[in-house]
């Protein structure tokens, strides 16, 4: 917060940061002659531009504002979407580029040589009648800071939390408000312009779950470490990639899939768990209704664990990500510690028969029940979740300190877990994986780790192909050039 000369100040204040009120926000722009710009709503009323109408001034910002509610009407003006759908990516990037090439058209730079032309745009669906569906939305704003330079654009999907369509309207317009204010005065950092997103709202009204920034203000952003922050800034549960490395909308790929998920550190991806994979996957296909062809693995990266131990290492996260989306992988980073609640977030995108591959040791944590004090009813609260939806666990053996394999039906859970673990075992709700590469059993990632950041030989073996040369090629983990010539003379 900033003082005045007029203000007192106290011994043992505090500075505490100023978050401009919606109307200052609006007046801000109103007030600055050379934004000038469009706004075209669909799905949820003329919510944003409200906002900037009530404030006054509006007339030297706003040059047209629209909504384009009839179906036949949208298509007119901005083309038929291949899939006869609305509320997309794609609808909104032709709404941005439409309104602005209009405003090329139609405002002269001769005329208007020191404007800086904007279109701001959102395709939403708000709750249904029956509650049952939320709704989501694409918002998006296609603007210059300067007026002979490229066009920026920052576009985001959201999914409203609120019961109320009136709610989601109002939370929408604050948004949208949020949106163009950043959009003007926070590109220079694009993490902070993310979090004054929320100014004036509560991430329980509202969730955001991809974001993408693109044109000359953002040529040095990486959009994958933008998604990253989401989860770490608390406004997503999870963000995706998909196997080219780029950061896509969950709901798009997990929509009615059959999902196998493997969670791990993959810090870094071993041969074990390409083992695992491709062992559980074989078994996941011949499941009863279990389609092929809508089957999607997905490996999940948690940040749960890490955050008591401090800040996140955010480009340590995407170097796992990325040496995964290597092998041909789709990656979820998320927030989720326990099982139930991947199980749960999936399950709100397809209601199709689901997997978990995993090693004995997460299964016996999973059967631990200080992870579950937190739920009224417990691990058994816990299990209704993670099972009622048909799942399987495929089980991956381990060796004990004797040298013993330890599978499902010699594993130890604490005796009061016993007839719990018995129930779901005897009901096929846990299967082992079969003819495992025994030598695998000795590999693990904390171990080649040590092995990578010592210069010790060896570890180049443990890994699936390629990834050696692209942990040394890009100094991963700790492997730099000193590591890289001691490992190769060895």
């Amino acid at each position: 917060m900033k003082l005045t000369e007029a203000d007192i100040t106290l011994k043992g204040d505090k500075i505490i940061e100023h978050v401009p009120s919606i109307k200052d926000k609006t007046l801000r722009i109103n007030l600055n002659e050379n934004i000038y710009g469009t706004f075209s709503e669909i799905g949820a009323g003329q919510e944003t531009v409200r906002h900037f109408f009530r404030t006054g001034g509006s007339s030297g910002t706003i040059a047209k504002a629209m909504s384009a509610y009839d179906k036949d009407f949208s298509d007119a003006i901005y083309g038929v979407e291949d899939d006869g759908r609305y509320v997309t990516e794609s609808r909104l990037k032709k709404m941005l580029t439409h309104e602005v090439n209009i405003i090329e058209e139609r405002l002269k730079r001769d005329k208007h040589p020191s404007k800086v032309f904007f279109s701001y745009a959102n395709t939403v669906a708000t709750i249904d009648f029956a509650k049952q569906f939320k709704g989501h939305g694409w918002v998006g704003i296609k603007y210059q800071v300067e007026p002979d330079e490229d066009y920026n654009e920052i576009i985001l999907h959201i999914r409203f939390k609120e019961n109320d369509a009136r709610l989601q309207q109002e939370t929408l317009g604050i948004l949208g408000v949020n949106l163009v204010y950043g959009a003007f005065y926070k590109y220079n950092d694009p993490k902070k312009l993310l979090r004054y997103l929320y100014d004036n709202l509560d991430k329980d009204q509202l969730e955001i779950d991809t974001i993408n920034f693109s044109g000359p203000r953002f040529a040095n952003v990486d959009n994958r470490l933008m998604s990253l922050q989401l989860v770490k800034n608390g406004m997503t549960d999870a963000v995706m990639f998909n196997p080219e490395g780029k950061n896509v909308l969950p709901a798009a790929i997990l929509y009615k899939k059959n999902i196998l998920a493997l969670r791990g550190s993959f810090r870094p991806v071993t041969k074990v768990n390409i083992d695992m994979l491709e062992k559980s996957h074989q078994m996941f296909l011949k499941e009863n209704r279990v389609d092929k062809e809508k089957t999607l693995v997905v490996f999940e990266i948690t940040l749960s664990n890490l955050r008591s131990e401090g800040e996140i290492d955010e480009r340590d996260f995407m170097d796992r990500a990325e040496l995964l989306c290597s092998l041909g992988q789709t990656v979820m980073i998320s927030n989720f510690q326990e099982y139930y609640r991947v199980v749960e977030y999936f399950s709100s995108y397809t209601k199709a028969r689901m997997g978990l591959a995993m090693g004995v040791n997460n299964l016996i944590d999973i059967f631990d029940e200080k992870y579950y004090r937190h739920l009224s009813g417990g691990i058994l609260e816990a299990f209704g979740k993670l099972f009622y939806r048909d799942l399987k666990v495929f089980l991956y053996p381990m060796k004990d300190e004797d040298g013993n394999i330890v599978n499902s039906e010699n594993l130890m859970v604490h005796p009061r877990m016993k007839e719990l673990y018995k129930f779901f075992k005897f009901n096929g709700k846990v299967m082992d994986i079969p003819d495992v590469q025994e030598e695998h059993l000795n590999i693990f990632s904390r171990e080649v780790l040590k092995m990578i950041s010592k210069g010790e030989s060896g570890w180049e073996e443990m890994l699936p192909e390629g990834i050696a040369e692209l942990i040394k090629k890009n100094s991963l983990f700790g492997c730099n050039s000193e590591t890289k010539q001691l490992t190769e003379h060895k």
